[in-house]
């Protein structure tokens, strides 16, 4: 292995295995959404109890990155990412074959603690796959596949509904897993481990933090804020606990070593506030076109589609500019734009015609795209070494942050009623996004 990255072909044949993977486990995240009627039939259960069909996923991912990016850092990224992708393939296979609510929920838990071993260290790897003076590129083509997998999942989930039952959603995940780990174990390259263990201790307080916030922030929709108050405090509490455990703490879980670097500290800032405005919008917008526009889902669909292709569209671009620009101030450019297409959404007419709508979509994605890049590469180069899984797993977990913040924020304003609620989420969305490119504006000060 080279010592700036591998050489070409091997580098495009472990991006590409890289590509699979994460490609997978983004898909997932979103694509079970879909289907989550015809599993509720299908299992005989309640609606409101299928939604733990997605709610297992996503909290298991998030309880866990952050440990098992720092476990990369102990035993080396290829061993996390590989162990990740097998449990994420037995377990898609697991709930391929789930024949009640309870296995299939248990086989999501399983199957979301192996897409984090994926998604803890994949941004960590790129740094080992291309030289640094083409980092920027190599984190643009991740978020390039990971734009284009998230565009793809509700047609996908479509797509495999209408010919086959929901159980494909999860066979299809066996092969591509099975063809993936065959090339990995040769094509991936070993990477620097530190002498260090993980602390037990650290690892239950972050499952405390990010359990009682996910479930706390999912309790604000409620109309009795009783059970979101005591989670959200003993999220607090917990957080409180794990920062102080990390003082003095050579490996830490959290990695407040990395959080004291100021130009880390507000490439996280700008992350969280980027999607928090992405999802207050992607959330918001559907249940508008829905019940104010009286769209069939379909048309709901097609109409989301320009933010996620302008975004996959640009997001290669804005990563090579990375290599020769300041990151900082392509970022900070990236949220302007973002800002003022979710703000144009927000004044647009409530008759507005496809057309009216598709252009600020396009405009607030391609900022969206636009930033992503080049705050990823900050995010990830800002790392010492020995770090990099770490930063990897910190990135990560911002991004699931800040959807879930965004979906909070949304519940909360959703009391007033989808049509009076929609000009306050989307201008509150093009508030955030114009924070954030404040902080990414500072980075270029410090």
């Amino acid at each position: 292995m080279s010592q700036d990255g591998l050489p070409q072909p091997q580098r495009m044949i472990a991006f590409t295995v890289l590509a699979i993977a994460v490609a997978m486990t983004v898909v997932d995240a979103a694509i079970v959404n879909v289907a989550l009627p015809t599993i509720a039939g299908d299992l005989a259960v309640r609606p409101e109890l299928a939604i733990w069909v997605v709610n297992a996923y996503q909290l298991a991912v998030t309880v866990s990155l952050l440990p098992l990016a720092s476990l990369g850092d102990i035993l080396g990224y290829k061993r996390v990412w590989f162990a990740g992708l097998v449990l994420f393939t037995l377990a898609s296979l697991a709930c391929a074959l789930s024949n009640s609510l309870l296995l299939l929920v248990v086989a999501r838990l399983l199957q979301g603690f192996g897409a984090a071993g994926v998604m803890s260290v994949n941004i960590a790897f790129v740094r080992s796959l291309y030289p640094r003076a083409q980092l920027g590129a190599g984190v643009a083509n991740v978020a390039f596949v990971v734009a284009v997998a998230s565009a793809s999942s509700p047609s996908l989930a479509a797509a495999i509904l209408a010919v086959a039952p929901w159980r494909w959603l999860f066979y299809i995940n066996v092969p591509l897993g099975l063809l993936a780990l065959a090339f990995a174990w040769r094509v991936l390259p070993e990477t620097p481990r530190v002498n260090q263990r993980l602390d037990a201790l650290s690892v239950i307080l972050n499952a405390a933090t990010f359990g009682l916030l996910i479930t706390g922030v999912d309790a604000l929709g409620d109309p009795d804020w009783t059970r979101a108050g005591c989670e959200l405090v003993g999220a607090g509490v917990a957080a409180a606990l794990l920062t102080w455990r990390q003082f003095g703490l050579a490996l830490p879980v959290l990695p407040i070593d990395l959080l004291a670097r100021p130009v880390f500290a507000l490439s996280m800032a700008s992350s969280v506030s980027s999607f928090s405005a992405q999802s207050l919008a992607f959330i918001a917008l559907p249940f508008y076109f829905q019940q104010v526009q009286h769209l069939t889902p379909t048309a709901i669909g097609l109409l989301m589609t320009p933010w996620p292709a302008a975004t996959a569209l640009i997001a290669p671009i804005s990563g090579r500019l990375a290599d020769r620009f300041q990151p900082a101030l392509l970022g900070s450019a990236g949220l302007v734009l973002m800002s003022a297409g979710l703000l144009a959404l927000a004044l647009m007419p409530a008759d507005a015609h496809f057309a009216d709508v598709a252009w600020r979509l396009a405009l607030a994605g391609f900022g969206f795209g636009f930033f992503q890049s080049p705050n990823n590469k900050m995010i990830i180069s800002s790392a010492p070494a020995g770090r990099g899984g770490a930063a990897s797993g910190l990135q990560s977990t911002g991004r699931l942050t800040g959807q879930t913040l965004g979906a909070a924020m949304l519940a909360v304003i959703f009391a007033r009623g989808v049509g009076e609620a929609m000009p306050v989420a989307l201008t509150l969305a093009a508030a955030l996004a114009l924070c954030g490119s404040v902080a990414s504006g500072f980075r270029r000060m410090d």
